[in-house]
Parts: C-alpha cells; structure tokens; sequence
C-alpha cells in the first residue's frame, strides 16, 4: 500500500537536499527555492511537473514501477534510497546486481560533469543508459533501443548501418571483441542469464556471429584508440577510458582525443554541431 504521507516527504527532502550544479544544471540568478525547483526535478525524471508537483501534495495517482524507478534516478538516489522510494510508493524494490540499471549518485555525478566531452553509462551487455550531449552529438542517441537491439553487440551482429560509425579496417576486432566479452558474461551469469539469452538470438539470427563464437576466444580488448566516424567531420580517433561501478557492474566510458591533433580540433567543431542541433530540436516548425 502506498504511504502517501512518506512518500511526498521523501521526496521534498531529497529534492531540497540537492543543488543545481549536483545534477549537471546551471545555478542561473535569483535562485530562492533550497535546493532544485519541482520542474527542474520533473525535467530530470522525464515526467511532467504537474505530476511530480502532485506527488509532492500527497495527491494524483498510484505511480507505476517505472515511473517510480525514473523519479529516483533523476533524484541521484543511492540504492538504499531507491529501495525505501519503491517501498513507500507500495511497490518490492527491484533487484540489485548486474540486472539492475539503476545508476550509482557517484557515476551520474562525474557524468553531468563531462559537459565537453563525449561518454556514456552502459550496462555489462552493452546497453547505454545514458549519455553526455557531445556524446550524442558522436554516436547519436544510443537510448532509443528497445529489447535485445539496445546491446551495442547484437547490433552490430544484426544492424548492418552501425558499423558505418566505425572505421573498416577495426570492424572485424569489434566482432571479435563483442563475441570474446559475451562469451565471458555467458560463463560468469551461467544458463537462463540476459547473456545467454542475447548469446542464443545471435547465433540463431548471425552467420557472422556464429562464426567468431566458434573461435572461442576469450580476453580480446581494444587498444584504448577506437576510430569514430562521423558523417561531417569524418575520421575521429578517441582514447576510450572506462571507470567501471563493480556494485551495478555499470561503466562509464569518456572519449578523449590527443590536444593539439587533427582529432581533437575535430572534438571542438563537434561541440559546436551538437549545440546547432539541440536548439534546432528545440525550435518549433515554421
């Protein structure tokens, strides 16, 4: 049963316990309210403001699981958090571990930061759960994918358009290295687990794939330089950088480039289009 009563005072607390800068926001001037505005809360959330103002006033209706589960990630709420948050809103808290998606504070904190360079959270499959505007500006929004597509790995075994954002000489070691890490997890999760599921559907829909699996092979990585490219700035060679969360086993990977290189300068024009084209999405149509 929902604790209306807790639940909106819960998150009162929280947001006032939060300042702009925590989330990645701007302070901007004559800033009265303690901590974030409500519909700066509902922003984050992904919910509109009169529904979160609603729960605030121990009023609307039941909120669903998932609406639950995106109101504590826009509250950077740690795990223990999380779970009172579901339990108040009359709900069993999801799993933790390698299922759960759930992003650390630390992570989405170091995240908002990362305002002029490319980088994602993913998940152990592959799955990007979130992503800095430069770095959807260099891969596009890799969000957007629902079932067994959102893994980078079954993508790229299945969608052929995918490897147009990467060099051809590195497509046959993506392949391999896509297999080599999958065959990992299907060993470490064992039968039954997303990884062996999402090992299945490849082979049954792969040639490819099957292929690479029958090597066995097993500890292929990148060399830290994976080559990017870009429809208007073509060729891009970023270091990769990976800070891995061992409790959701979640990593952020940052994309940075040599200063001075022709890469680098390209990362600065990048910035630039990234901005042309969130305010283009921004527009309304004349």
């Amino acid at each position: 049963m929902i604790d209306r009563a807790g639940l909106a005072e819960f998150l009162r607390r929280r947001r006032e316990s939060l300042q702009p800068e925590d989330v990645g926001l701007p302070r901007g001037q004559r800033r009265r309210t303690a901590g974030l505005r409500r519909e700066e809360v509902a922003a984050l959330c992904h919910i509109s403001a009169d529904y979160y103002s609603r729960l605030e006033r121990e009023r609307g209706p039941h909120p669903s699981e998932q609406m639950i589960a995106s109101i504590a990630q826009g509250l950077h709420l740690s795990l223990d958090e999380r779970d009172h948050l579901f339990r108040l809103a009359g709900h069993h808290p999801p799993t933790r571990g390698a299922t759960s998606e759930h992003i650390s504070p630390g992570l989405l904190r170091i995240l908002d930061r990362l305002t002029d360079t490319p980088a994602e959270i993913v998940t152990e499959l592959g799955e990007t759960l979130r992503q800095t505007p430069l770095g959807v500006a260099l891969t596009g929004d890799l969000t957007r994918y629902t079932g067994p597509a959102r893994s980078i790995g079954y993508r790229w075994f299945t969608d052929p358009a995918v490897r147009t954002l990467y060099h051809p000489d590195d497509h046959a070691l993506h392949s391999r290295v896509f297999a080599s890490g999958l065959r990992s997890l299907v060993t470490l999760r064992g039968p039954g687990s997303r990884a062996a599921h999402l090992q299945q559907l490849l082979l049954d829909r792969s040639e490819e794939f099957r292929a690479v699996w029958d090597e066995h092979e097993i500890g292929i990585r990148y060399n830290h330089v994976k080559r990017f490219l870009h429809p208007e700035l073509g060729e891009l060679e970023l270091t990769c950088q990976a800070l891995l969360d061992p409790d959701q086993s979640h990593s952020l990977l940052v994309y940075t480039a040599i200063p001075g290189s022709e890469s680098y300068e390209k990362l600065q024009l990048l910035s630039v289009i990234g901005s042309q084209q969130l305010i283009s999405h921004a527009l309304p149509n004349v």
